[in-house]
């Protein structure tokens, strides 16, 4: 081949790796600054979101001085006013780090009792699902050199991360101790949790790696990890985790310690390490959350107070709902579906509402299961949830579930829907109690096809009638005759009629009562009264101006007083 056609050749094939060399360098330069204009965006927002949080946090601090009679509804908002500033925090951490801007300032003071204090600010965070928490420092007392604002946030981030991704009742451990020439700390996080699948070990500290929180129901971001691990690594320390699927994870965190490990500019000289800050930084629940259940009476009731069941994950959620509504039902609550399952079947409810997303059981399987359940698929359910696909409320109808209400919602539309429930309800009863026994007998009788609450209905109106002079038949004895258990049997009527067991018992015999009157106006009153049931005909006659407005006798006068037709 001729020399000068192999000149060009190499001449264009220099010009074309030049040409695609310099449009990756183009490319990536593009990305980058676009990464960094996205992150200057990030870091923006963060600060004008922190401004606001300020504010809110501010104006809690002078509700709690003018009214100081709401401790724990303040508690409840300053706590989650501090975990969005941590998460803020944790956006800014990560931004900077991402441009390298992130700065070490380390200061003296022992070491090893500012690991305890930050960690034993964490122990309620870790109570709250019933684990297991050890804090072991040796030795007990250390000095040395740490920066607390980047070893709150190591700490923080390897504790409810433990915390997240363990399950109930299991153990969770934070273990310092030095190295023989007491220039270094090292910092062992363990849990009894799942473990990490091998194949996720290698993108561990990878941002935006979600550690299958969505597996375990919790909530994630992606960055707390790969934000630890720059923290650790600007400490001049390093990393590493140990796990073991089906036995749980263990995190070794090794820092030095002393003066010489780091440079002038990164030393305050000027100011000792204070133990409050970690207080003040990562203090997670500041008041003991109380017996969930404690406060509700358990005696056997067949007053109008509807009882409601609160199922949700989040136990500060859980306790602000069963502030709000306690003062208009009997409220219960429970923390995953099995928990849930359990109070139905122990205890005569109206109502539930329930969180989808839950460790154990989610709302979408309990739903399934209450409706699938004869003796508990007529109890409404509110499906609460941070999903916001079509789907995802096609599926909860799908199930059976009566209202679909997304995070974040204000709690008084929560109420709204439970009091529109609560009124159909009413709208039951109201059209119950105007028709006449035989009209509601005829009215089950149309169908021709009864279904299973219409048979119900027509087999408790029988047995009331078949002992409507026994002034001793009372639900017990209903329950028993229609082979139901009480609980079954309230369940049953307060969906069909609105009324509870004794409500029921007393409506047929009022409306008994009022059709013998009808027939014969000029019965007396204590005869009436035997004739359905009562054995005291004054009691009787404050049952029947309750249940028609006017007194018996009243009513049989203005019936003997109308001449016939």
């Amino acid at each position: 081949m001729d020399s000068h056609v192999l000149l060009t050749i190499a001449i264009l094939a220099i010009v074309a790796v030049f040409f695609f060399i310099g449009r990756q360098l183009y490319l990536r330069s593009q990305r980058l600054r676009r990464r960094l204009q996205m992150g200057a965006i990030f870091t923006n927002i963060t600060h004008e979101l922190l401004t606001p949080l300020t504010v809110i946090s501010a104006s809690v601090d002078k509700l709690r001085d003018e009214a100081p009679d709401y401790g724990n509804d303040y508690d409840l908002m300053q706590l989650n006013i501090q975990r969005m500033v941590r998460l803020l925090q944790q956006i800014l951490e990560t931004s900077k780090s991402e441009a390298g801007q992130l700065k070490l300032l380390v200061a003296q003071g022992d070491v090893m009792r500012y690991i305890h204090e930050t960690a034993r600010c964490l122990e309620p965070l870790i109570a709250k699902k019933h684990m297991k928490f050890s804090i072991v420092c040796r030795p007990e007392s250390m000095m040395g050199w740490i920066d607390t604002d980047k070893l709150d946030k190591i700490i923080y981030n390897l504790l409810s991360n433990a915390a997240k991704y363990s399950k109930e009742g299991g153990e969770v451990s934070i273990t310092a101790l030095t190295n023989k020439n007491y220039d270094h700390v090292r910092i062992e996080v363990s849990d009894t949790g799942n473990g990490i699948p091998a194949d996720k070990m290698k993108t561990l500290f990878q941002r935006f790696q979600d550690g299958d929180y969505r597996q375990h129901r919790t909530i994630g971001t992606g960055l707390g990890l790969a934000l630890t691990r720059d923290l650790v690594y600007l400490h001049k320390g390093n990393i590493r985790c140990e796990s073991e699927e089906g036995r749980g994870t263990t995190f070794i965190v090794t820092l030095p310690i002393t003066k010489e490990a780091f440079s002038p500019e990164q030393i305050d000289e000027k100011h000792q390490i204070d133990m409050n800050i970690s207080k003040n930084a990562i203090a997670d629940i500041k008041t003991i959350i109380p017996d969930e259940n404690d406060d509700v009476d358990d005696e056997p009731s067949d007053d109008d107070n509807y009882k409601v069941l609160i199922t949700e994950d989040n136990v500060e959620l859980l306790m602000l709902m069963k502030q709000l509504l306690k003062s208009y039902y009997r409220v219960y609550v429970a923390r995953n579906g099995v928990e849930a399952l359990e109070i139905i079947h122990k205890k005569d409810l109206d109502l539930i509402i329930s969180d989808v997303m839950m460790p154990e059981m989610g709302g979408y399987e309990l739903t399934e299961q209450v409706k699938a359940d004869p003796n508990y698929n007529h109890l409404p359910i509110i499906l609460l949830t941070a999903k916001t696909q079509a789907e995802d409320e096609e599926k909860a109808l799908r199930l059976g579930a009566d209202e679909y209400l997304t995070k974040p919602f204000r709690l008084g539309d929560l109420k709204l829907r439970i009091d529109n429930i609560i009124e159909n309800r009413k709208r039951i009863q109201r059209e119950y109690s105007q028709q006449t026994v035989e009209e509601t007998r005829s009215s089950l009788t149309k169908n021709t096809v009864p279904s299973p609450d219409d048979e119900f209905l027509s087999r408790a109106l029988d047995l009331v009638y078949e002992h409507l002079q026994d002034d001793n038949y009372d639900r017990d004895a209903l329950a028993a005759d229609i082979g139901a258990s009480p609980s079954t049997l309230y369940n049953k009527l307060r969906s069909i009629t609105g009324m509870n067991v004794s409500s029921f018992i007393r409506d047929i015999r009022m409306k008994e009562a009022r059709r013998i009157a009808e027939e014969d106006p000029h019965i007396r009153v204590s005869d009436l009264a035997y004739r359905v049931g009562f054995h005291d005909p004054r009691y009787f006659s404050t049952c029947f101006k309750k249940q028609f407005g006017i007194q018996p006798k009243e009513f049989l006068e203005s019936l003997a007083a109308t001449p016939e037709k």
